[in-house]
């Protein structure tokens, strides 16, 4: 990934803590939890690896079209067992998700050696500031639907209380997975 790499490194922890997440999600008891958990840690994991600065870690050039093979391939898998599925929305984001991972690896596949580190541009610039735009709007939308909303008072003025709900069974954590990821890939077409 291009840029410096402090930021390098905190995409590292932060797509691979999301990959983590995301392998916990796939034994939730929510089938809405689990519905897209594997394809989410593979993305997660994926990005993680892509962010790896380019000073310590500079990959074989073989390596950015097998991204691009690996990411298109589950972009088909996506769209494929996507098709009449609920969660319009939701589906077309990740296969777009995909489709960015194979868009970024294949920026890093044609790039002219050595480019990995530097600033040059990569990439079609319009799809880059389409994406951006996307990606930009996607980040407000999520980060809107985690504000709290006022809790209903009860007898003591306190609130209700609810059960214990497992880490892989939060909504609220599953969207802050997604936020995350889509801030992420903001930072990743930037540095592009």
């Amino acid at each position: 990934m291009h840029g410096p790499a402090l930021a390098g490194w905190l995409l590292v922890a932060l797509c691979a803590a999301n990959g983590s997440y995301c392998l916990l999600r796939m034994r939730s008891g929510v089938d809405e939890q689990r519905r897209w958990a594997g394809t989410e840690a593979l993305m997660g994991f994926g990005m993680a690896a892509m962010a790896v600065p380019a000073a310590v870690l500079s990959p074989p050039r073989w390596v950015w079209p097998g991204y691009a093979a690996l990411f298109g391939a589950v972009a088909l898998y996506t769209a494929v067992r996507s098709r009449g599925a609920a969660y319009r929305a939701h589906r077309t984001h990740h296969l777009l998700g995909m489709l960015v991972m194979v868009y970024m690896a294949g920026a890093m596949a044609v790039a002219p050696a050595g480019a990995h580190g530097s600033h040059g541009a990569g990439g079609a610039p319009l799809v880059t500031g389409a994406l951006l735009l996307y990606y930009a709007g996607y980040v407000l939308w999520e980060g809107g639907r985690l504000l709290p909303l006022p809790a209903a008072a009860g007898p003591g003025g306190t609130g209700t209380v609810t059960a214990a709900v497992p880490w892989g069974d939060m909504t609220e954590l599953a969207l802050v997975c997604r936020l995350s990821m889509g801030i992420a890939t903001l930072a990743m077409l930037l540095a592009l």
